[in-house]
């Protein structure tokens, strides 16, 4: 209770400035706003929600400096002149667009046609939003008195007075409906959204810092989002591609809310067919690629540069990413990605496998980290983090395995989504430091069910499958019967089905024989 109260004290002040507080804000801020959306699928409703809330934050940061530049007057500022914003990085809001118009205007039936309106100015005056924010508040389907009551649901934001802390207090707003919205679309939300929990992991393991970070499947921004509020100091050039226009028209608004210079790019190629940074060298690479992604193939890529490990599988794309993302790295460049678990073992001499065989014979793969089940909003099952450096410097010719299938919980009441809580992102991301030594934490040691750090002898042993459990001792557990094992598994059970079919087809002839003698 005396949690709940400090939240409500710091909500009604307009001091929202810890996490959690945020957090809970956002909660109840996210409740109220999806009782207004009645009858409407998340899918569609996310797209208004999320441009208000953008809209709603460019305005306040604009008149902000506004009213800065109108005490500035006698100095020679003027509040008229557009470079004032944009040099301080906020966009210039035209007067139709300004949130005090939006606000008076919530109970009027046009309200749809003013956003779309304010929406058309935004993107008019500022080239960078051309193409992003939606302005299809105005169509029937969208309830304009619900669509008023959203607006004065925002108008009520509690900001504080400090202009970064009011890009937190949104941005975190923002990321948090992300999420809510993307747990209510169930699978396709996977598709725009990775949760807060592992983009974390992944970028404390690399922790990015000066040089270029590159995103091929960006998504929504997160991965971005993430690393510049490690870094803070804007050591970091962004890059990135997305090939859903509106995931990265998200995307775009998700970067904007911070002030996040970044050079996104879309094209319903994707980066296979049509890579928008063909030159690229990161330094640092993040993804969460499509997982077993059985569309991704097409004739013009069988000679393809980037197959120098071994010619992808047609009806799988995930060693696709895999040599996408190392042919964008740098000499010194890491990389952290989602992978499908199937992507740790194989059938012997298939594709897969022999492009794992030479990933590791390259000494490409520095460390594997299992995930607990229920994280992602895409699929039930468990996933894993692969880590890739060119040019190790430490620790050649061994891979790091981390075993993290205990690790998380399940929220009191929730059975679909687990969360994985910053303790256990930082017990993670320690043993690999430690392993490393590039952080002041703890001497590393094996640990039995838990990490081991492998030779490459130890790896051709277990014929160069990267399961962390196979490594670090694990007993069996729920989850065993995923993908990773499939081959084996497979011909197990079609060798049981035979037997059961052939058994079949006897107790048929029998039966068949017993009708016959019948009848005579």
């Amino acid at each position: 209770m005396a949690k709940n109260k400090k939240i409500k004290e710091k909500t009604q002040t307009g001091e929202l400035q810890d996490f959690e507080g945020i957090k809970e804000y956002a909660k109840t801020l996210f409740k109220s706003a999806d009782k207004l959306r009645k009858n409407m699928d998340a899918a569609e409703y996310k797209h208004p929600v999320l441009g208000l809330i953008f809209l709603k934050y460019i305005s306040d940061s604009f008149e902000e400096r506004y009213e800065e530049l109108k005490a500035l007057k006698s100095q020679g500022a003027d509040p008229e002149e557009k470079s004032e914003y944009l040099s301080e990085k906020i966009f210039w809001v035209p007067e139709d667009a300004r949130w005090s118009k939006i606000k008076d205007s919530a109970k009027k039936p046009g309200i749809g046609k003013i956003i779309d309106n304010a929406m058309i100015a935004l993107e008019k005056e500022n080239d960078s939003l051309k193409g992003v924010l939606p302005k299809d508040y105005s169509r029937p389907k969208l309830d304009k008195a619900s669509l008023g009551s959203l607006v004065d649901l925002f108008s009520d934001i509690p900001l504080g007075g400090k202009k970064n802390q009011a890009r937190d207090v949104l941005g975190r707003i923002y990321e948090y409906f992300l999420g809510e919205f993307a747990s209510k679309e169930g699978k396709k939300g996977g598709q725009f959204y990775t949760p807060t929990s592992v983009v974390r992991l992944l970028v404390d393991v690399i922790n990015p810092h000066e040089g270029r970070l590159y995103e091929p499947c960006t998504g929504s921004g997160g991965m971005i989002v993430q690393s510049n509020r490690v870094i803070e100091n804007n050591g970091l050039s962004f890059y990135g591609q997305e090939s859903n226009e509106i995931t990265w028209r998200l995307c775009k608004m998700n970067l904007a809310i911070r002030a996040i210079d970044a050079d996104i790019r879309w094209n319903n190629q994707g980066s296979f067919l049509q890579d928008e940074h063909p030159n690229l060298k990161a330094d640092f690479i993040l993804a969460n690629p499509p997982f077993n992604d059985d569309e991704w193939y097409n004739e013009s890529l069988d000679k393809d540069p980037r197959w120098k490990f071994g010619k992808p599988p047609t009806g799988n794309g995930n060693f696709a990413w895999i040599q996408h993302i190392i042919s964008h790295l740098s000499d010194k460049g890491i990389a952290g990605f989602v992978l499908a678990n199937g992507s740790l073992s194989s059938k012997p001499g298939s594709n897969e496998d022999n492009i794992r065989k030479s990933l590791i014979e390259n000494d490409l793969v520095e460390c594997v980290i299992r995930l607990p089940t229920k994280l992602f909003f895409s699929t039930q099952i468990s996933a894993s983090l692969w880590f890739i450096r060119k040019n190790k410097k430490i620790r050649k010719n061994e891979t790091l395995f981390i075993d993290a299938r205990k690790r998380g919980f399940l929220p009191l009441g929730e059975k679909v989504h687990r969360e994985l809580p910053d303790s256990d992102i930082k017990f993670i991301s320690n043993i690999y430091h430690s392993w490393l030594k590039t952080k002041d934490v703890s001497e590393y040691e094996n640990i039995p069910g838990i990490c081991y750090s492998a030779t490459k002898e130890d790896i051709e042993q277990h014929h160069s499958a990267l399961v962390p459990g196979r490594y670090t001792g694990v007993e069996d557990m729920e989850d065993e019967d995923e993908d990773e094992d499939f081959y084996p598994k497979m011909t197990a059970l079609l060798e049981q089905l035979d037997e059961e079919l052939e058994s079949s087809t006897k107790l048929n002839a029998s039966i068949v024989k017993e009708f016959k003698s019948i009848l005579k």
